[in-house]
């Protein structure tokens, strides 16, 4: 299982330089919803994570069926957390990590 992040050049080069080799850049070339349906056709990725402003930039309907995701996880980060993000995770992994 891999772990994945869409989001703009910013967003995605801290965790590039951590080592996550799967990684979507957003621009004006590449709108977040391409780069995110390019992100799932990667059957490899367990955990996609998305910046949260491109998160809110997202239609209702695909913001719902990614946040039922189980393969992958999908996580909304950055200024404001995600009250959801704690079960979801645990849901991917079997574990509680806060405990």
């Amino acid at each position: 299982m891999e772990i994945g992040v869409v989001g703009n050049d910013l967003f995605t080069i801290g965790f590039r330089l951590v080592g996550i080799e799967k990684w979507f850049n957003v621009n004006e070339e590449v709108p977040v919803e391409n780069a995110i349906k390019t992100a799932l056709q990667d059957k490899e990725i367990g955990v996609l994570v998305i910046h949260d402003e491109d998160w809110k930039e997202l239609d209702t309907t695909l913001r719902k069926k990614l946040s039922n995701s189980v393969k992958p996880t999908v996580i909304a980060i950055g200024a404001e957390v995600d009250e959801g993000l704690r079960d979801r995770i645990k849901t991917a992994v079997g574990v509680d990590l806060w405990n």
